[in-house]
Parts: C-alpha cells; sequence; structure tokens
C-alpha cells in the first residue's frame, strides 16, 4: 500500500491533548469545496484483514487533521489526531490500538472486526486565512470471513488405474461455492471427472500416476476465495516391463559380464535373475567376473510389486564364444 512512515512522536490523550482537540473544533467551520476523497484499499475487506483508508486530493498549507469513527466529530468519537508543525500524534476515546495514522492523512486499521464496519469521518484543519476546514466522510463494509477449506479423501494410497477416488472439501457451506485444482492448474470439466454437490465433492473413477497432485480445493465467494492445503497421492502401480541393459549378448570367454535391470514401479520392484530358468540370485544387478561358454544361456529378469501384486519380466540371449586366437598362431594348429 506505500504510505508514509508514521511519526515517532505519539501520546495518548491528555488534558494537554483534549485542549489541543478542543481548539482544532473550535476553529472549525464548514466546508466550502468537498475535493478530499477517502479510498479503500483493498475495498472489500474480510475479517482479520488489514484496511487502509487512503486519503486522496489533500489541501496545502495543512494545520492539522482528526480521524473519527462515524459521522459524529465529537470526542467520544475521537480516534486519533496528527498535527503537522511538530508532528505529534494524539490518540483519543475512540482508538483501539489497532489504528495508525500516517503523514499524508491515510489511516490504517490491522485485524479488522465486525464492530470496525461503518463511517469514518476525516476533519482536515488549514491554515492561513482563518483557519477552515473541510471533511471526508467514508463508509467500508467488512465482509464475512472466509472459513479455511481442508480436503478429506477415501484413499491416500490409490493403485493405479483401479481405485475409485473420493475428494470432500470441508466445511460444507449453503453459502460459498467450490472449486479443484491439480498441480496449481484449475481442473477442468471432463467426462471422466465428477463433480456432484455443487462441486463440493472430486470423483476421479481411477487415476494414474500422472494424477498424483497435489491437489487443492478452494472455497469462495462473490468477494474472492481461499485454497486449501496441498493434498499428494501416493499412487502405487508397476512394475512396467523391465529393460536389461546392456542388451548386447555376445562375449569371449574370460570376460567380464555386467547386466543391469530396471522397471518403473511404487514402491520399487523386487528384482531377481534366472539363467536357462534356474534362479541365479535376487537384486537388480547380476555381475560374473569371469564368463566362460558354460555360461551361455537365457538370461531372465523378474520384477515384482508387493503393493500392487503385479509381476514382469524380460530376457536376453547371452552367447560366450572360446578366447580369440591370432592367425599367426593358429597356423601350427
Amino acid at each position: 500500500m506505500g504510505p508514509l512512515s508514521a511519526p515517532p512522536r505519539t501520546q495518548r490523550i491528555t488534558w494537554k491533548g483534549l485542549l489541543l482537540t478542543a481548539s482544532l473544533l473550535h476553529f472549525w467551520n464548514p466546508p466550502t469545496t468537498a475535493q478530499v476523497k477517502i479510498e479503500a484499499q483493498p475495498p472489500k475487506v474480510s475479517e482479520g484483514k488489514d484496511v487502509l483508508l487512503l486519503v486522496h486530493n489533500l489541501p496545502q498549507n495543512l494545520a492539522a487533521y482528526i480521524w473519527y469513527e462515524g459521522q459524529m466529530m465529537d470526542i467520544h468519537h475521537y480516534i486519533t489526531s496528527y498535527v503537522v508543525d511538530d508532528q505529534t500524534i494524539v490518540y483519543g476515546p475512540a482508538y483501539s490500538g489497532r489504528e495508525t495514522v500516517y503523514s499524508n492523512a491515510s489511516l490504517l486499521i490491522q485485524n479488522v472486526t465486525g464492530e470496525d464496519a461503518g463511517s469514518y469521518t476525516l476533519q482536515i484543519i488549514k491554515r492561513g486565512d482563518g483557519i477552515r476546514g473541510a471533511t471526508g466522510h467514508f463508509t467500508f463494509t467488512l465482509y464475512p470471513k472466509l472459513p479455511n477449506p481442508y480436503i478429506i479423501i477415501n484413499n491416500l494410497n490409490p493403485m493405479e488405474n483401479k481405485d475409485v477416488l473420493a475428494f470432500t472439501c470441508e466445511p460444507k457451506s449453503e453459502n460459498h461455492t467450490y472449486r479443484w485444482w491439480l498441480n496449481g492448474r484449475r481442473l477442468p470439466i471432463s467426462p471422466r471427472v465428477r463433480r456432484p454437490i455443487k462441486n463440493r465433492t472430486l470423483i476421479l473413477p481411477s487415476v494414474t500416476r500422472n494424477e498424483k497432485g497435489p491437489y487443492e480445493c478452494e472455497i469462495r465467494d462473490r468477494y474472492g476465495g481461499i485454497r486449501s492445503d496441498p493434498v499428494t497421492l501416493n499412487v502405487l502401480y508397476g512394475p512396467d516391463l523391465p529393460s536389461i541393459y546392456p542388451s548386447v549378448g555376445y562375449y569371449r570367454s574370460g570376460e567380464k559380464l555386467y547386466l543391469s535391470c530396471s522397471a518403473d514401479s511404487n514402491p520399487p520392484a523386487e528384482y531377481s535373475w534366472t539363467i536357462n530358468g534356474k534362479f541365479q540370485q535376487s537384486g537388480q544387478k547380476l555381475f560374473i567376473p569371469q564368463i566362460t561358454t558354460k555360461h551361455s544361456g537365457l538370461y531372465a529378469c523378474s520384477v515384482r510389486n508387493s503393493a500392487t501384486g503385479k509381476e514382469s519380466s524380460k530376457s536376453i540371449t547371452v552367447k560366450v564364444i572360446g578366447k580369440w586366437i591370432p592367425a599367426s598362431l593358429a597356423i601350427g594348429f
């Protein structure tokens, strides 16, 4: 909002302050012009938020200005005043401790409540050709504070393409509308997604790994909205068809054989290896330090997800040939 900082010299209302206020009121005359304008920033205020009553068209040659609660300019409705010459702030009986007056005549009200809604009057005291006054009236309305939404979901660990998910945005309200957000973007209406009960409930007939979230629900009224904390799903899926690296299956006797198997899965898959149908070892990697022709055969990697109960496998053929002998050495054989 960018108002000027409040001057440091402040005081509660005292007899001196009462005399100051009385003298200012004594010299006040009805306004001759209506140039002063007061604007609320933001224009729509919810309970618990701050509002700045910003003053426009402030006249020159100011001596002081006074803020009142309501439209009665008397000592009982006196909030605070600012004296230009010595930059003194005086607080009155209507001061709640949440008001801050600035040198540009604007008034900040923090953490507004229902009791703050209503009219505010600014009295401006000018010096010069006899002290004259000008007033500006303003009324702001306090709108009900939106409740903090939260999401209830029937299953935080759904299985991919299987489980039906139901999200519910709480609390229930007949006076508000609801919106849903996925990955920070508003969830569009589609035939696959059902949203009964005035959009308060979101139903997904199935979910994929790419739809884990985060999900947010928003409660809205005609003045704005507030979103819930994000909820991210733990989608169980896989294992997908595994891949074996390297896929080349030709080796010479005496070489090292190193194979690695991987498959996309949540939670991570369990791995095992077989050679020609016989169990060799568990684990994602298979290593034979010195391979021989006896190691030729069908190498299979099997993967299993204990959470989904699904299994998958991939195999390659490994062929091991004898050591290469240079032709010059083989002549004598």
